[in-house]
């Protein structure tokens, strides 16, 4: 939470209450936003490029990826553009 405050020049306090929620149990858990592949997506992904915003910024959890908090759709999209051997791929479900 501390990079995130600094990245935006925001106090600490602020950043928390905008970028975090409670939930599951746990003190903190990252906002999402809408994402029309998966439904909802780290506030911070570029829906359109498909990328982090905030790469040098960004949070611990992402910071230890691969560990135990693993990204399920970072993992899912890499795994795509490999076996389609296309670096832009990005998959659709039809949903119904």
């Amino acid at each position: 939470m501390e990079r995130l405050a600094r990245h935006f020049a925001l106090p600490y306090a602020v950043a928390e209450r905008r970028f975090t929620r409670q939930a599951w149990g746990r003190k903190w858990v990252m906002r999402r936003k809408a994402d029309k592949h998966f439904g909802r997506i780290c506030q911070f992904f570029d829906t359109k490029k498909r990328c982090c915003t905030i790469y040098h910024a960004r949070p611990s959890v992402c910071r230890s990826f691969p560990g135990e908090g693993r990204c399920g759709y970072y993992d899912f999209l890499m795994f795509e553009r490999r076996a389609q051997n296309d670096p832009t791929f990005v998959a659709l479900t039809n949903h119904r």
